[in-house]
């Protein structure tokens, strides 16, 4: 299985979306944000290629990349609330285990995905990994399990918008 992490693109500034009244939840990206989102989104597909299914957290920011990202790889677009960021990285990867397909491309939201990536690669659940707006990791596993993936690349968001 291979499995990309994509961090949302910029959004609203938090301090500033607070003072509105309205939850974190409900923070889109900004104009700069989507038009950084559909460029890496391109970028993706011409160095990805293919997904099987491109998944993302309902909150809107990664929503609106995740639009991106899947109409760019042609893939078919999904909620899921395991990527949530409250959600652990053991019932994301339970989730993942049911999925058909050979390559997923997950959007979410930092610090979670971070504890994910960490999570797969060696088993702890302290994260030492820390993920970009708009940056892009590709990790293999033959399964997604604690420990059991390789880092296969990373690409910070400037370079995957160069390749768009």
């Amino acid at each position: 299985m291979e499995i990309i992490f994509l961090r949302h693109a910029p959004a609203a500034d938090r301090e500033d979306w607070a003072r509105t009244g309205r939850p974190d939840s409900e923070r889109p990206l900004t104009p700069e944000g989507i038009k950084r989102a559909k460029e890496s989104a391109r970028g993706l597909a011409r160095f990805a290629k293919t997904a099987s299914l491109v998944a993302t957290s309902p909150w809107p920011r990664a929503r609106q990349t995740a639009e991106f990202a899947a109409k760019a790889l042609g893939a078919p677009l999904v909620e899921s609330n395991f990527l949530l960021p409250h959600r652990s990285p053991a019932s994301l990867a339970g989730w993942l285990s049911g999925l058909d397909g050979e390559r997923v491309v997950l959007v979410g939201h930092e610090p979670h995905l971070s504890k994910v990536i960490s999570w797969l690669l060696s088993g702890s659940s302290r994260s030492f990994v820390a993920l970009k707006k708009g940056q892009a990791v590709l990790l293999e596993a033959p399964k997604a399990a604690a420990g059991a993936a390789v880092l296969a690349w990373s690409l910070p968001p400037k370079a995957l918008r160069r390749l768009s």
